[in-house]
This record gives C-alpha cells, sequence and structure tokens, in this order.
C-alpha cells in the first residue's frame, strides 16, 4: 500500500487540504507538506495523529477492499443505532451529517 496516497484519497474524499489536516490532527502544515513533496514516509506518531484526524483506526486506514476491521466502541454505538433506524430516517440522518 502507498500510504501518502492512501493519504491523499483520505484528503480528497473529505475535500480537505493539507491545511485543514494539519489542522485537525495536530501537525504542522509543513511537516505534511514535506512529506508529500520529498515522498517521505509519515512516521508512526505521525500516522496516528493522521487517522485521528480522519476519524479512523490504523486498521481501518490500511484495510483494503472487503477486508474485516474493528470498528470502535463509537463506531459500533452508531452502527447498532443505525440498525433500528427506518429507511426514512436513515435517509433524513444520511443527508443531516453531509451538511455537517
Amino acid at each position: 500500500m502507498d500510504i501518502l496516497n492512501r493519504i491523499k484519497e483520505l484528503q480528497t474524499e473529505r475535500g480537505w487540504s493539507n491545511y485543514a489536516l494539519a489542522k485537525k490532527s495536530g501537525l504542522h502544515e509543513n511537516s505534511l507538506n514535506n512529506l508529500f513533496r520529498l515522498n517521505n514516509q509519515p512516521t508512526f506518531s505521525t500516522l496516528e495523529a493522521i487517522c485521528s484526524a480522519f476519524g479512523i483506526t490504523l486498521s481501518q486506514f490500511f484495510a483494503e477492499g472487503n477486508e474485516l476491521v474493528s470498528l470502535s466502541k463509537e463506531q459500533y454505538e452508531l452502527l447498532k443505532v443505525w440498525d433500528t433506524l427506518s429507511h426514512e430516517q436513515k435517509t433524513a440522518l444520511l443527508a443531516l451529517l453531509k451538511t455537517i
């Protein structure tokens, strides 16, 4: 897996610039820019901060396709509630979440 490409994919999905990722992860924007400009691999702690900003675990970051990933407690609770919603409620919740 190309780690830098994966980070860029996640940024694109969210519409985040390097500046936005830096703010959300607590990293310096110059550090992120240097990762991409110099094609360096992030340290473990940097990757942890990036994953935290994206709201995903390291295993989710590295998962490909239909691989099984473990969910955080909050993600598990969210899915439990999701399963109880009607189709209309799910549609409304998705619409709301997309505005956040």
